[in-house]
Parts: structure tokens; C-alpha cells; sequence
């Protein structure tokens, strides 16, 4: 546990001291707050988080490759991975140290969105149910969406090819349910238990299913067992 501690430390150092890191942050905030505000500038209607839950997975499936391409990339870029796998620490536990150093920059950058139901919460009575549900499940997406990152970034020491195909793959999980209107019966049934979107919308409505929190989970364990075997094939 310490050893994974050290390394949780050292992905958060490194994406700290990283420019594009607060370049992406500051964009992603931009972004959705200026989601958030606009609703004042068209009149609210609805005290409600409902237009910042429902953009805000679309745009994540772009930042979130943006976070996490380094991950490895830039390990392969300077040579030091090769000098991280000499230190006493396993391949897996050099996966899950970076993977939670990341989750825990996204989760950082969502604290700094805690302002937009806070000023609806002054604004009348705020349904908390549906905003607790919504962050959790931006924070479950997120995490999903990183862990692919992860994965390509221990592919390739490329960050442009790492975020290119990142993106890629993350945007396909977006978008997979929209599929759905050329789509029926069992074709359209996987096709919505694929999609990353379509269990958000099911946690942002404020019900936590089961099932919802074991699809992001296999996505995680998927792609991170994937990087790991990729890191692993690297001492052979």
C-alpha cells in the first residue's frame, strides 16, 4: 500500500507540474461554467444542474484522454519508465498508483464545480438527490474514461498518438447508444448496456443501480488489466 501511496504522489506531482495539465483543467472549467451560466442569461427555469449533467459526459470523453495521455507517454518519452520498473513495486501497482493520481486530479476539478449547485442551492429549494447522483456518476464516467487513457498511454511513448486514440475510443463509448434509433430489440439491448452515457443517465437521475457502478468498474479493471499487460510484456 505505501509503495502504490508513493506512486499516487509522485502521477500527482508530475501532472501538477505539468502545463498542458492546468490547460486542460482551465479549459474543462470554462467550458461547463459557461454552460452553467448561460442558463442565467436565457432565465432559469428549473432549479436544476440538468444542462451541466447533460454536456458535461460529452465533454469529458475529450479532457479526460487529454489528463491522463502522459500517463505513461511521457515515462517512455524521457526514459524514466524503465526506471520506475526496477524499483520494488509491481506492474499492476505501478498501473493503479497512476490510474487514482489521475482520478484524482478529475475529482479535484470537479470539487471546483461544487459552486454552480451551492449558488442554485441560495437561489431555492435544490433537489440534492439528482446533483449527488450526477457528480457521482461524473466521477464513475471520469475514472472509466481515464482508465482507457491509461491503457493507450501504455502503448505507445507518442502523447499525440495516445490522446488521438484515446479520444477515439472514449467518444465510441459516448456514442454508442445513439445508435439506438436504427437499432431494435437484442442489437439495441447491448448496444445501451455498452454505452458509458446511457448508465451515466441512469445515476444522474438520482438511483443508483448496481449494475450502473459494475459496468464503469469492468471498464476500469479491463483497461487497466490491459495496460498491465502492456507494461508487463516491456520486461520480457
Amino acid at each position: 500500500m505505501q509503495a502504490i501511496w508513493t506512486l499516487i504522489k509522485r502521477e500527482l506531482s508530475a501532472q501538477f507540474n505539468s502545463v498542458v495539465a492546468y490547460i486542460v483543467v482551465i479549459l474543462f472549467l470554462l467550458i461547463t461554467g459557461g454552460m452553467f451560466f448561460l442558463d442565467f442569461f436565457e432565465g432559469i427555469q428549473e432549479l436544476s444542474l440538468r444542462r451541466f449533467f447533460g454536456d458535461a459526459p460529452f465533454f469529458l470523453a475529450f479532457f479526460a484522454p487529454a489528463m491522463s495521455m502522459s500517463v505513461f507517454s511521457e515515462e517512455k518519452r524521457a526514459g524514466t519508465l524503465e526506471l520506475l520498473m526496477t524499483m520494488p513495486v509491481s506492474d499492476l501497482q505501478i498501473v493503479i498508483g497512476k490510474f487514482i493520481g489521475v482520478v484524482l486530479l478529475l475529482a479535484v476539478v470537479l470539487l471546483f464545480t461544487l459552486p454552480y449547485p451551492i449558488t442554485l442551492y441560495f437561489l431555492g429549494d435544490l433537489d440534492w438527490g439528482p446533483v449527488i447522483g450526477g457528480y457521482l456518476g461524473l466521477l464513475f464516467l471520469g475514472a472509466a474514461y481515464l482508465s482507457v487513457g491509461v491503457m493507450v498511454s501504455s502503448w505507445t511513448k507518442n502523447q499525440i498518438v495516445a490522446i488521438l486514440l484515446a479520444f477515439f475510443l472514449c467518444f465510441v463509448l459516448f456514442i454508442i447508444d445513439r445508435l439506438l434509433g436504427v437499432q431494435s430489440g437484442n442489437t439495441a439491448t447491448i448496444l445501451e448496456t455498452m454505452s458509458a452515457n446511457y448508465h451515466f443517465r441512469s445515476i444522474s437521475r438520482g438511483v443508483i443501480d448496481l449494475r450502473d457502478l459494475v459496468y464503469y468498474v469492468s471498464v476500469m479493471v479491463i483497461c487497466l488489466a490491459a495496460a498491465r499487460t502492456s507494461l508487463a510484456a516491456r520486461r520480457w
